[in-house]
């Protein structure tokens, strides 16, 4: 059984009627801390994270956002898994400069949970420093399979007609949807990148993805995400994932309700260092 294998966590954050178990509310602290790598989801960029990147230099932890393949500053590639990985390399080895023996954690939205999963099946021998653990958010439907191939056959068919994210995904809140539209660097991509992307990750599935990885994942899902139909399936797939659901969040998480967020990565990033030290 891995060393951090402990009973698994299901509880909203932030919710008065939660009853905590003994020490949830006040963890120690690390004994090792890694660096972080945010990673986005689809049509977004690594302008999402402001508000985590805050929360990770204020709580004393090294931590960069990326642009993956085909967003962003690198909006010209086409979105590969191989060049995703080049991206978080780029970072992870920034974040090391000063020690190259400092763990490295990804944190994921919807795609980037994806990526981050995948990252950590492929690369777990990676050069450098080991990787401490994955926080995969918004991102608990396995990527094999039909519910995937049938989201892409809808996805291809709307390109043309001009339908957006929020329409497909819907269920998230007025607020940020007002809100993410005046960041011109956010949602930028065509439904064309998006398409490719989700045929690269239907090739493989993200529960055999979170076995291979070898390390503690956590998963981090809004009440209210659609994209929960194997939830359970990827809680179970190893001993020791957590799986932490915040109330009345949608599936841009991070953004809806960025307190709670960033409570559970925190709460993670602590399990990673003390399961390390």
């Amino acid at each position: 059984m891995p060393p951090w294998s402990t009973p698994e966590i299901v509880r909203p954050l932030l919710d008065p009627s939660t009853t905590l178990r003994p020490g949830d509310d006040a963890a120690p602290q690390p004994a090792v801390r890694p660096s972080v790598v945010f990673v986005h989801g689809m049509r977004t960029s690594g302008a999402i994270w402001d508000e985590q990147l805050v929360a990770m230099h204020d709580a004393g932890y090294r931590a960069a956002a990326i642009d993956l393949p085909g967003h962003g500053v690198r909006r010209a590639e086409k979105f590969t898994l191989e060049g995703a990985y080049e991206a978080i390399d780029e970072a992870a080895h920034e974040l090391a400069a000063d020690d190259p023996r400092t763990p490295l954690a990804l944190v994921g939205l919807s795609l980037g949970g994806y990526t981050s999963l995948a990252y950590a099946s492929d690369r777990r021998d990676r050069p450098g420093a080991p990787l401490a653990g994955v926080v995969a958010a918004s991102c608990s439907t396995d990527t094999r399979g039909l519910p995937l191939r049938t989201f892409t056959g809808a996805l291809r068919g709307s390109l043309a007609a001009g339908r957006t994210m929020r329409e497909l995904l819907g269920r998230t809140r007025t607020s940020v949807r007002r809100r993410l539209p005046a960041a011109p660097a956010v949602f930028t991509p065509g439904w064309d990148l998006v398409a490719d992307a989700l045929a690269h990750l239907a090739e493989r599935s993200s529960v055999q993805n979170l076995r291979g990885g070898g390390v503690p994942v956590w998963l981090v899902n809004g009440s209210r995400d659609q994209l929960r139909m194997h939830e359970r399936r990827h809680l179970r797939a190893v001993p020791g994932t957590r799986l932490v659901v915040v109330p009345g969040a949608g599936h841009d998480v991070s953004l809806e309700a960025p307190a709670a967020f960033n409570e559970a990565v925190l709460d993670a990033l602590a399990a990673f260092g003390r399961a390390r030290a």
